[in-house]
């Protein structure tokens, strides 16, 4: 990404507006369970006060549809990041206004404040140019290191850019130039793991990364969809009838040798974790059952062209990971990734939530922190709140 980093700015003595993902989870009685997105925005706050500059913090907790709910109020993580900042942080109960603006000119250097959630004003998410102007006006200069946001057209994301020298914090930089030059100069042989349940979710991935990579991995519930296409019956399992048209001229066009399916499934006789399981080939699915992970002679087929590979990048799971006895592909799939010596992408969402559930995420190169942001650049699509960013 040739974007302009706060590397590349003197921000000493400037009040910067801050763009961070702090949608952390909470618990019912409004207790941080997991503080990952906040301790990933720290090098970059801690890089602005160590160089003398105000940082204005802005994020955004759950979805309260543009009105003020007490259960996502960001006051309890401007307390947790204080405690990681062992230093006071400043929490502003509103966005814009003249408190505000008296508040944030009251900071000195240094020092650290967090805005109420900008979802409560329902200007965010509507990219309204007054509401992204108003913000703007509380700094001198706009950072974004929201990776987790930034395919987001909302006004605290690439609205603020047209008001603002605009450039990225280090958590942005490096998910970007991670994605981008895995995707645009890897080392070959380029493998991608592509899982989820449905292949409509995933057609743009596989469209920009097919004629990319050298073979491309199916598995999750959108390998039914492409199982069935080929003739098997699925019987029960989840199956996207709208998309076997498509499936078909894909697995028929003259690039379909690198499209590596399953040959081996686990099929239960119900969606549950006690359910009655067993092995068997593709073409023999028990009669009523259903398909919830892929087979053992599968993921060591994948394990074998993973092995072989010098960049992975893996987007989705390879079965219901979530209930024991359907993890093992994904399980095994995550092993053939850490051991293989390659590049390795984890591009999000439920990928990482497996992995990490698994102990693995440590050994992998790199796991992105943006489920939705990481799927539209495999996609290829351009990403608003990066747009906007000053170019090097």
């Amino acid at each position: 990404m040739e974007k302009k980093s706060v590397r590349d700015i003197d921000v000493a003595g400037k009040t910067i507006l801050m763009r961070v993902d702090f949608n952390v989870p909470l618990d019912e009685k409004g207790n941080i369970t997991n503080d990952s997105r906040i301790q990933g925005a720290i090098p970059t706050i801690t890089y602005l006060v160590e160089q003398g500059a105000k940082v204005v913090l802005a994020s955004h907790l759950g979805r309260p549809k543009g009105k003020f709910v007490d259960s996502m109020s960001l006051k309890p993580v401007a307390v947790r990041l204080g405690e990681i900042l062992q230093k006071e942080v400043l929490f502003i109960p509103a966005c814009i206004g003249e408190d505000v603006t008296s508040a944030v000119k009251g900071l000195k250097a240094g020092d650290v404040a967090m805005l109420e959630n900008v979802r409560f004003y329902p200007e965010e998410e509507a990219n309204d140019a007054a509401f992204a102007e108003a913000l703007a006006s509380l700094a001198d200069i706009y950072v974004n290191d929201a990776f987790g946001t930034v395919h987001r057209a909302h006004a605290s994301i690439s609205g603020v850019t047209k008001y603002l020298p605009s450039v990225c914090g280090f958590l942005l930089e490096k998910e970007v130039n991670t994605l981008a030059r895995a995707l645009e100069q890897p080392q070959k042989p380029f493998i991608a793991i592509v899982g989820g349940s449905k292949v409509s979710d995933k057609i743009g991935v596989i469209k920009n990364l097919l004629h990319k990579v050298d073979y491309l991995l199916i598995g999750g519930g959108m390998a039914n969809t492409f199982l069935a296409a080929k003739g098997h019956d699925m019987q029960k399992s989840l199956v996207e009838e709208a998309m076997l048209d498509w499936t078909k001229e894909l697995l028929g066009e003259s690039n379909a040798d690198k499209i590596l399916l399953p040959v081996d499934v686990v099929a239960a006789e119900r969606f549950a974790a006690d359910s009655d399981s067993r092995t068997v080939s593709c073409d023999q699915v028990p009669d009523g059952w259903m398909v919830l992970d892929i087979g053992p002679k599968t993921v060591a087929a994948y394990g074998e062209k993973i092995a072989a590979a010098k960049t992975v990048i893996w987007n989705g799971p390879m079965g219901v990971f979530e209930m024991e006895q359907f993890a093992a592909g994904t399980r095994g799939v995550a092993q053939a990734v850490c051991d293989s010596d390659c590049m390795s992408i984890i591009g999000g969402g439920d990928s990482v939530a497996a992995i990490t559930q698994m102990g693995l995420i440590d050994k992998v190169s790199h796991a992105s922190t943006g489920g939705g942001a990481s799927l539209k650049m495999l996609e290829g699509q351009e990403l608003p709140g990066v747009v906007g960013l000053e170019e090097k």
